[in-house]
């Protein structure tokens, strides 16, 4: 059976790709999803705030004491021995080049355009295969317009595409008015790919404490309404290569991705709540369904269900709203 894809010119023995998270921070499981079968790995992401941050305490804590005594100025070792900045991030990607066949992925989510490109270079550098630019920005202030956040983006991913000769990709929000016209923003602005969707933190409220807390919620396969329905209406649309995110737990969810025009699938939580290991199941029920179905390939299927190849293509948009809400109403009477 022929798993092959292809993603931001990377050629890739199946579309089960590890995405951004935590289990990317260490290189035994690294090692670990590519003998699972992941086809490459998107690495958890370097936030830019984080590294100035870490900058910022590092020299609180060196220059809070220096005259507190004349030994104060040699209490801390070689201000060079400290790791603050990317390096830590860096160090991983070339460790992790150096011990898997897959490519890597690199992720990043910058606060500044110095800040995006400089560490683009880094990464690059340190021999990310791509770069997977991570738009989270959740924005407050009603004095900016929708126009100058989409052109801020667009101008971000100009910026690293001009100093980097890697692949780049954009992962998105789906919050905009128009996505079709921002997808094809991305592509004139040089975007190799789009990763569809980013999933904003959202707090949660602790009633004993009455504190606003951090609360992660685990995807489930319902949630991969929304890229589909996306990925199936920019199909051949865009001239990007496009990544399903959110929602990708079972074989049946990656194949559904597929027919409506994925290159990959990104699968995070199906792995954060089954473990690395999981991937061989769904690899093997993939491959299993191809086989009773008589498809030689993946890329047999690839679009054959997006919203430009089927019968009826208002079963993507509004059109099939009424439907929807009919159909449930008439199974509620049963």
């Amino acid at each position: 059976m022929d798993l092959r894809t292809s993603y931001l010119g990377l050629q890739l023995r199946s579309p089960l790709v590890a995405g951004a998270s935590p289990l990317s921070d260490d290189i035994d499981n690294i090692k670990h999803l590519e003998d699972a079968g992941a086809s490459a790995v998107v690495f958890y992401s370097l936030f830019e705030e984080q590294l100035t941050n870490d900058q910022f305490e590092l020299h609180y804590a060196t220059t809070e004491n220096t005259y507190a005594s004349a030994e104060a100025l040699t209490y801390f070792p070689d201000y060079d021995n400290y790791r603050v900045g990317p390096d830590g991030y860096l160090d991983k990607i070339r460790k992790a080049k150096e011990s898997v066949n897959i490519p890597i992925i690199a992720s990043l989510n910058g606060s500044t355009k110095g800040g995006w490109t400089e560490f683009a270079k880094m990464m690059e550098s340190a021999g990310a295969d791509a770069i997977e630019l991570n738009n989270y920005s959740l924005n407050t202030d009603y004095s900016i317009s929708p126009v100058d956040i989409e052109n801020n983006y667009i101008e971000i991913l100009k910026a690293v595409k001009s100093v980097v000769n890697i692949p780049v990709s954009v992962k998105l929000s789906p919050y905009f008015t128009n996505l079709a016209s921002v997808a094809k923003s991305y592509e004139t602005a040089g975007a190799n790919g789009l990763v569809l969707f980013n999933r904003f933190y959202q707090p949660d409220i602790d009633l004993e404490t009455l504190e606003i807390v951090p609360k992660v919620f685990l995807s489930n396969s319902s949630d991969i309404r929304l890229p589909l329905t996306w990925i199936g209406i920019l199909k051949n649309r865009v001239k990007l290569d496009l990544a399903a995110s959110t929602g990708i737990h079972t074989a049946e969810d990656v194949l559904k991705m597929m027919m409506v025009g994925a290159n990959v699938t990104l699968l995070v939580s199906a792995l954060l709540r089954n473990g690395i290991d999981y991937l061989k199941t769904i690899e093997q029920d993939l491959v299993e369904w191809m086989e009773r179905k008589e498809y030689m390939s993946i890329k047999q299927m690839q679009g054959s269900m997006s919203q430009q190849n089927i019968s009826d293509p208002s079963a993507f948009e509004r059109a099939q709203y009424m439907k929807a809400v009919s159909s449930y109403q008439f199974l509620n009477k049963k």
